[in-house]
C-alpha cells in the first residue's frame, strides 16, 4: 500500500501524467506505480523529500542523468556508512561501560 503522503508528494511535483479519479478513487497506471515504488525506496533509504524530488526530476526530465543520480546514491551510501560506523563506536563505548559495571558489581548481570 502506498501512503497518501507519498501520493500527494508525487502529484505536487507535477511529475505524473493526468491521474484519473474513478468513483472517488485515484487511478494510477503502471508507469506511475513504478515511479511511486522508486519514491518509496528513496524515502526508505533515507532521502529527504527534497532529495527525492531532485532525484525524480533528474530521472524524468533529463535523459542523460544517470551519473548525477549515481552521485546522489553514492553520497547517501557514504553518509549511511558514516552513521553505521558512528553507531558501532557508540556500541563499543556502551559495552565497555556495561563490562566495567559488571566487573565492579562482582560479575552479577546488570
Amino acid at each position: 500500500m502506498i501512503p497518501v503522503k507519498i501520493l500527494k508528494e508525487y502529484e505536487s511535483w507535477g511529475l505524473c501524467g493526468a491521474v484519473k479519479k474513478v468513483m472517488g478513487a485515484w487511478q494510477y497506471d503502471d508507469t506511475d506505480l513504478e515511479r511511486l515504488s522508486t519514491i518509496m525506496t528513496l524515502h526508505d533509504i533515507g532521502f529527504t523529500s527534497e532529495e527525492v524530488e531532485s532525484y525524480m526530476r533528474l530521472l524524468l526530465e533529463q535523459e542523460d542523468s544517470g551519473m548525477a543520480r549515481l552521485r546522489m546514491l553514492n553520497q547517501k551510501r557514504s553518509a549511511t556508512l558514516d552513521e553505521i560506523h558512528f553507531r558501532e563506536r557508540q556500541l563499543e563505548r556502551l559495552d565497555y561501560l556495561r563490562h566495567a559495571l559488571r566487573k565492579k558489581a562482582g560479575g552479577q548481570e546488570a
